[in-house]
């Protein structure tokens, strides 16, 4: 049997997508036993238990200042900013690229200045609005606007061009109105590949809103992290890493559940 056509039971599908977390794990452990065997000083490679200690602490231990549970309150703040920030990019990348994909009038207008703006380095951009918008909460909201709005807005207006003509040229003969064909024949078919392209983007999205909390924040995962190096305090940094991952994967699989939920028949054509 070629290699292309075998297929993992599930036994094995199991064992093969743990296995590279397990490396991963054995790896660290090694490097931080040698490390720290050289010198048990060394903060660069904490152990693993050490690792878990602080984790316990951040989780549990209010602040002695302001009797906050600091984990908690950065990831309130961080996460209010990307669900912000990533719902409007969905929404105005939904209704621009309709009408990009749907209306010639709407393509010819912003379908270039969509493909310039998506070349544009988002954090390039990233000292202009802060002078713009100032250091406050909405310029990391643009930020992230400005980070994947291009990126989903062309994808979804392809989609539209895509739908087969027929379908369109059949709901015009059938007397609907354009609107009506926004609504009932190419949202519908776009609104999954909506949800693929928030899934794609979330990376890029935590990516922006890290480099905005880390330059100009009081509060938040990003602002912690970049806090906390100056002490080389790996053991919170890797803490704090891990759950970002964590926070990431979970909001991934919520989407991806949601996605099988609303539309099953996509789900079964894949």
């Amino acid at each position: 049997m070629r290699l292309i056509n075998r297929i993992p039971s599930k036994p094995n599908a199991v064992f093969l997508a743990a296995a590279p977390f397990v490396i991963v794990l054995i790896a660290y452990a090694i490097g931080s036993d040698i490390r720290l065997t050289a010198n048990p000083q060394d903060k660069l490679l904490p152990a693993p238990s050490t690792i878990w200690d602080t984790a316990v602490r951040l989780f549990t231990e209010p602040d002695r200042r302001t009797q906050e549970v600091l984990l908690w309150k950065d990831t309130a703040a961080s996460l209010t900013r990307l669900l912000l920030g990533v719902g409007i990019s969905a929404l105005i990348s939904l209704i621009i690229g309709m009408a990009i994909g749907l209306l010639p009038i709407a393509r010819s207008m912003f379908s270039g200045f969509v493909s310039v703006l998506s070349m544009v380095p988002p954090l390039a951009l990233l000292p202009i609005l802060f002078i713009v918008f100032g250091l406050g909460e909405l310029s990391k909201v643009v930020l992230i606007i400005i980070g994947i709005t291009p990126f989903m807005t062309r994808d979804l207006s392809q989609r539209v061009l895509d739908i087969p003509t027929e379908q369109l040229i059949k709901a015009q003969t059938l007397g609907a109105s354009t609107l009506v064909i926004a609504l009932r024949v190419a949202l519908p078919q776009i609104l999954p590949r909506l949800i693929s392209n928030v899934r794609l983007s979330l990376g890029s999205a935590w990516l922006f809103l890290i480099a905005a909390e880390a330059v100009a924040s009081n509060v938040g995962l990003g602002y912690r992290i970049f806090l906390v190096r100056r002490y080389l305090a790996m053991d919170v940094i890797l803490t704090y890493v891990i759950w970002i991952t964590l926070l990431a994967f979970l909001i991934d699989w919520a989407l991806k559940a949601l996605s099988r939920k609303a539309f099953p028949w996509m789900e079964a054509g894949l």
